[in-house]
């Protein structure tokens, strides 16, 4: 099997499965506080230190959540519920992943003005833009860090620090998903207020994440109920998936550096290979992160390539349409050639990921080229 839709998911490691089984093991409550209780609040608290490590924050400035939509939701709604009854501006982008598009829509609904920002020409968003776009009327900053379609990355730390030296009220919040443990992030140097974070995008379990909360900053609370998680996010713990993240982080948290070098010379390889082929264009050349791809193969459409691929045991995915078959926003906010849309396909990496399997996947895509024209 070639798999190499990790901008989806990823396989869970080895290690993230032995601490979800640890902590089906440690059955107890954390919030017990006989031994068994307190066992399982041990390795939550492990967990939780490892995760605030990894991007270099106090280890009560990290809540766990349900994944990344939720932490998404939560810096949203609650910006919201904190300062939006005062102040009644959003600033975002046009190219966010629907965990933060959606709430924001749901704010304009409520009666907020959002202003979204678009890339430019060359598929590019400026710092400058961003905090041009803010005003004394604005409570929240919403900018993902790698878009999921395209891996171009967002001028997060610049436009951040400038909005926070003009405007120091305002909420600033990063999907960091696909960032996370990919590139070199800092809390700090990022500049977020808050940060939302998934495990199951690093090789850990899949229904567990984590928001990052600036200390200082003051949230409603996200669920009511016992006061787990400081009274921030009621409910007990789900003691095996937290472990399972704890473990991803340790496991891959030393290595980024060498990874992302890893990454960019498979990302090199794809583009020669695609440019070999000469029937296949690359939509997005620019500041990018080396895991996600997007490339267009012409004359053929997504799905029907996506699952003639599927039959070899290649997995991919669309990056040109939903399941109704509608373009996708965000290509066509790059300024993705109408032509390519419906033809992309997203590739995306994983620690996993070697070259073989690019070549493999070429050997898919050429064999589709001359089967399914031959059909024509």
């Amino acid at each position: 099997m070639i798999y190499l839709d990790n901008a989806a998911t990823t396989r869970p490691c080895e290690a993230a499965v032995k601490g979800v089984m640890k902590g089906l093991e440690v059955f107890g409550n954390p919030s017990s506080l006989h031994r068994c209780g307190v066992d399982a609040e041990l390795l939550v608290s492990d967990a939780r230190h490892s995760i605030a490590e990894s991007i270099g924050c106090l280890d009560e400035e990290i809540f766990f959540t349900s994944g990344a939509t939720e932490s998404s939701n939560t810096a949203i709604f609650g910006a919201y519920k904190s300062q939006g009854k005062r102040k009644h501006c959003v600033v975002t982008t046009a190219v966010e992943h629907p965990a933060t598009a959606r709430p924001i829509d749901e704010l304009e609904r409520l009666g907020c003005k959002v202003v979204r920002i678009s890339p430019d020409e060359n598929g590019v968003i400026s710092p400058e833009c961003i905090v041009n776009a803010v005003n004394e009327d604005t409570f929240l900053v919403s900018m993902m860090f790698v878009n999921n379609e395209t891996g171009a990355v967002l001028p997060i730390s610049k436009a951040f620090a400038a909005i926070h030296r003009r405007f120091p009220k305002v909420i600033t919040h990063c999907d960091c998903v696909q960032g996370y443990m990919k590139l070199p992030i800092k809390a700090k140097t990022l500049g977020a207020d808050l940060i939302s974070l998934s495990a199951h995008k690093i090789c850990g379990p899949k229904g567990i994440g984590a928001l990052y909360v600036r200390k200082g900053l003051h949230l409603p609370a996200f669920m009511l109920g016992g006061g787990q998680e400081k009274g921030q996010r009621s409910g007990t713990e789900s003691v095996p998936l937290i472990c399972g993240f704890g473990e991803a982080v340790k496991l891959y948290g030393g290595s980024i550096a060498e990874r992302l070098e890893k990454a960019k010379k498979l990302e090199n390889k794809l583009f020669e290979l695609c440019e070999k082929n000469g029937g296949i264009s690359i939509n997005y050349r620019g500041e990018k992160s080396p895991y996600v791809n997007s490339i267009s193969v012409d004359g053929l459409r997504s799905e029907v390539l996506l699952h003639y691929l599927e039959k070899r045991e290649i997995f991919v995915s669309s990056g040109s349409a939903c399941s109704k078959g509608k373009k996708s926003g965000v290509l066509a906010e790059f300024r993705i050639p109408v032509q390519n849309m419906d033809t992309t396909l997203r590739i995306s990496f994983s620690p996993d990921t070697t070259e073989e399997d690019l070549l493999g996947l070429m050997e898919g895509i050429e064999a589709a080229q001359q089967e399914l024209a031959r059909i024509k």
